[in-house]
């Protein structure tokens, strides 16, 4: 690589760049998504996605996930249901609600996914000064993020502020994937905890999280339009601009404790 700085010549530097390969998700070798990931954790990415979008609802579904043996890249991973799982693909909603750009918009989105999802009921609380640890938790364990400046991360947080797994993707929506599908794998209920993500909170990760009935969902930067109204129609709490002593509470502040 040439690196320039103004004031002085152009020098070669070696630089280090996040990795993004694609990776076709199976259930009993049909494939139903593709999707360009940074590699590790397949097996969680996997499970997290059939998990958000519906397909499957708890780990005992899962008889095995594997590396698909006809695929010599290495980029194709088969979740094995067991034999009384019935799928219905029809639920596969990324096609349709993955972008703002999508057809849809506004309440005839949010009712289409609550048709698969209900909204959230919780009464958890947490409390202020845990949520303006989160972000500098996250930010402490983003090690590749730290060599490459190009990948996002999504945490899961106990109300204490406990940070329980960390994932980082160049796909926000992998990352939060990844954190659901450990979640799956180790038989965790999501109804009392946070979700905290690097980026911005799009109407997918809002989504995603309502899939997995995380009632708080936190980031480091803003909403969109579209999301803050999910948020407000599916009853979780959105925290934005989590940083530097301060946030914004666009839904359901109650959950939220000031003191």
């Amino acid at each position: 690589m040439l690196q320039w700085r103004s004031g002085g010549p152009p020098k070669p530097v070696h630089d280090y760049l996040a990795v993004e390969e694609p990776l076709e998700i199976q259930i009993d070798t049909r494939p139903v998504s593709v999707t360009m990931r940074t590699p590790g954790h397949d097996e969680e990415l996997a499970a997290g996605f059939l998990f958000s979008e519906g397909l499957i609802t708890s780990r005992t579904q899962i008889a095995s996930i594997v590396p698909y043996p006809r695929n010599e890249a290495g980029n194709a991973i088969n979740v094995l249901l067991q034999p009384e799982v019935a799928i219905d693909f029809g639920r596969l909603t990324r096609h349709l609600f993955a972008s703002s750009s999508c057809g849809l918009c506004g309440k005839a989105t949010i009712q289409a996914v609550h048709q698969h999802f209900p909204p959230v009921d919780s009464a958890l609380e947490v409390d202020s000064k845990v949520l303006l640890t989160l972000p500098d938790k996250l930010r402490a364990v983003q090690s590749t993020f730290d060599e490459t400046g190009g990948l996002h991360a999504a945490g899961l947080f106990s109300v204490d502020g406990e940070l329980l797994v960390a994932r980082e993707d160049v796909g926000r929506h992998n990352a939060v994937d990844k954190v659901l599908g450990y979640a799956l794998l180790q038989n965790l209920a999501l109804d009392r905890h946070i979700l905290m993500v690097s980026g911005r909170a799009s109407f997918e990760i809002l989504q995603k999280s309502l899939a997995a009935k995380i009632p708080v969902l936190a980031a480091v930067s803003a909403p969109s339009s579209l999301a803050v109204e999910f948020a407000r129609e599916s009853r979780q709490t959105l925290v934005g601009f989590l940083r530097a002593e301060r946030m914004n509470i666009y839904s359901h502040p109650d959950r939220v404790k000031f003191g």
